[in-house]
């Protein structure tokens, strides 16, 4: 992966969306169940919202029940970081994109096989890229 991308405040709030801004540069979370993607199963892939790299696949996506889209695992090795995160009273796992640092949301134990992992992310953190036939 190349060099982590730095904007400052200035930059990321002129590129995003108020919503977007929230989610990625403020740690928010988007209501369940009002997020563009959660109910989405269009075959693509889910980019990062703030630099575009490919973060997560339709392939993996399924229906936690939850109201936020969720995926098993990464597209690929190593463009997501976890963070421990105490906030809200809660011990979690924070996902953000490894290269520009955006929130995504959280990762918990409690997926489907085969990984076993459940990636709870903001549809306000990911920009689909239909699969083209």
């Amino acid at each position: 992966m190349t060099d982590k991308i730095k904007k400052s405040d200035t930059e990321w709030r002129a590129e995003l969306t108020p919503e977007q801004y929230h989610v990625t540069r403020e740690k928010g979370t988007e209501m369940a169940f009002t997020g563009e993607y959660y109910k989405t199963k269009t075959p693509g892939i889910y980019k990062c919202v703030g630099c575009g790299t490919e973060l997560f696949t339709s392939d993996d996506k399924f229906d936690s029940g939850t109201g936020w889209p969720s995926y098993t695992r990464p597209a690929a090795e190593g463009v997501v970081e976890e963070e421990r995160d105490i906030s809200h009273m809660m011990v979690r796992t924070e996902v953000h994109c490894k290269k520009c640092g955006a929130h995504l949301g959280h990762l918990f134990p409690d997926g489907p096989a085969p990984t076993g992992l459940r990636y709870c992310i903001n549809s306000a953190s990911l920009k689909l890229d239909p699969k083209k036939d």
